[in-house]
């Protein structure tokens, strides 16, 4: 097969089913994109996408000669459920694509893999069902999706291959794409592979995967350690931790391993790594810095200059997990204590953006914050406040994962507030803070802030890691859309019983 003609596709969003449902805008701003703007922006120096299709893409070009078939790849922030009929609409329009396209030797699908529908949890397994019955069974399709996918069976009976993230914070993107591609390439030429799922009833809140260390790392790395040990058996072996607040049927911690030619190998490496995530099930647990603990040692980090400086995760509202991005707990409180030295990043608020424009640098204003946000956790507050820059919010991400990708952030800017010389960026597109760039794009210098706060659950750590090592981090116990106290939330879709929620859960299954 001289040049194969592989074609290109994704949905990818990660869906809080207690957030805002995703609308057709909330795609659009992001990123939609088809046939040649898809392929331009793919090979843009610095393009708006995910970067393992970049990775697909770099390693096909290096292994040969193919000929690239862009279909539609499309993302959103993470939110609630796809609205529905955008979803019918938009796997539509990648079905006619694909047959018009016309012979298709082979399928790359970009998607994250805990999508869900207004009137669907599987979005994702949706779309992989109904590539396979438009192709047939011959035509390979791989896949990869975060580590935080929620796996079902349709999804694992459609794909030929499942690729998830080994790395939390997310910096191995690209490679993934890459091992999509060399793994096309391979059933390209005759390859063939079995996909096997084993999902536990586990669900554990995203503060406790992550891998470095910890149970979770410790999963990661026995999955890679006895891939090898299989000695080219295994073609690939996931452990994704799922994400929870999904809270869908398919939630649970799953291993998905991909074998070569024979599928008991895939079968028996699966049920080794999910026995022992279930044996080690209660290190899945994580304690969090009180609010009011958090405020002190803010003050004590600003008053003490032999102590190291500290960044604070506002947990409960991460917009990478479907946080609203506005919630005030910390900003309130570290004012009303007078702490000094202190940044927050960013405060998702287009209106209060917008005022600070209008009025100008240096000006001084009454500012009411989420003004046109209020919900539930998004309370109205008033501060006073000092313009000290203002931006059009384009930049480009420095480190982790969003190292190289244009972000758009709408109109920015760095406000003072109150008499403390606290300064909070303020952002008019919801997006977490995960890189430096954020407060870079006003010049200051991160070094100089005794604390930092960023709307962040854990990608901020591979953002900030050259100032904060791991013991100047404190995850703090904020209410909000993502908070990893999993007992607050009015479940619906998870498949009880489950491990931490219900604590005398069984596996396996009676």
């Amino acid at each position: 097969m001289s040049a194969p003609r592989i074609a290109m596709l994704g949905m990818m969003l990660e869906s809080n089913a207690f957030a805002p449902i995703a609308t057709e805008q909330d795609f659009r701003s992001r990123a939609y994109l088809s046939g040649e703007a898809l392929w331009s922006e793919i090979n843009k120096p610095v393009s708006r996408l995910p970067q393992e299709v970049t990775g697909f893409v770099n390693a096909m070009n290096a292994t040969g000669t193919w000929t690239p078939v862009p279909i539609v790849l499309t993302e959103c922030e993470p939110t609630g459920p796809v609205d529905q009929a955008f979803l019918e609409q938009t796997l539509s329009e990648i079905l006619t694509r694909l047959h018009d396209a016309g012979h298709i030797d082979a399928v790359y699908v970009a998607n994250h893999g805990a999508m869900t529908a207004t009137e669907s949890t599987d979005p994702d397994g949706t779309m992989l069902a109904r590539l396979r019955d438009a192709l047939g069974p011959q035509v390979p399709i791989a896949v990869t999706l975060d580590l935080h996918a929620n796996i079902s069976e349709t999804m694992v009976d459609a794909a030929d291959i499942i690729i998830g993230y080994q790395t939390n914070p997310h910096v191995d993107m690209r490679e993934r794409g890459e091992e999509a591609a060399f793994s096309v390439r391979l059933m390209l030429a005759g390859t063939r592979t079995h996909c096997v799922l084993m999902r536990l009833p586990l669900t554990p809140a995203s503060v406790t995967l992550l891998t470095a260390e910890g149970p979770y790392a410790d999963l990661i790395d026995l999955a890679q350690r006895r891939k090898r040990e299989y000695a080219g058996a295994i073609l690939n072996a996931s452990v994704f931790g799922g994400f929870v607040f999904g809270d869908t049927p398919e939630n649970g911690l799953a291993v998905v391993v991909t074998s070569r030619e024979q599928r008991q190998p895939a079968v028996a490496l699966a049920e080794e790594i999910a026995a022992v995530g279930w044996q080690n099930r209660e290190a899945f647990k994580k304690s969090l810095t009180s609010l009011e603990d958090a405020v002190q040692v803010a003050i004590d980090t600003a008053t003490d200059a032999s102590r190291k400086p500290m960044i604070f995760s506002d947990a409960g509202d991460n917009p990478g997990g479907g946080g609203r991005g506005n919630t005030l707990w910390l900003l309130n409180a570290l004012v009303d204590a007078g702490v000094q030295g202190v940044l927050i990043g960013s405060l998702f608020d287009p209106e209060l953006a917008a005022r600070a424009h209008e009025q100008g640098v240096g000006a001084e204003f009454a500012a009411d914050f989420n003004e046109a946000q209020a919900s539930e956790y998004s309370e109205q507050a008033r501060h006073n406040v000092r313009v000290v820059a203002l931006g059009d919010g384009e930049v480009v991400g420095r480190r982790g994962i969003y190292a190289d990708r244009a972000l758009s952030l709408g109109l920015t800017c760095l406000l003072e507030v109150g008499t403390s010389a606290l300064r909070v960026v303020v952002i008019s597109e919801r997006l977490q803070t995960a890189d430096p760039v954020f407060f870079e794009q006003f010049d200051l210098d991160v070094s100089e802030a005794r604390t930092v706060c960023v709307k962040s659950r854990g990608h901020f750590r591979a953002g900030f890691d050259e100032w904060f090592g791991p013991d100047q981090v404190l995850e703090v116990d904020t209410a909000g859309l993502t908070s990893p106290v999993l007992s607050r939330f009015e479940w619906k879709g998870l498949p009880r019983p489950v491990y931490p929620l219900d604590e005398n859960t069984v596996w396996p299954r009676g």
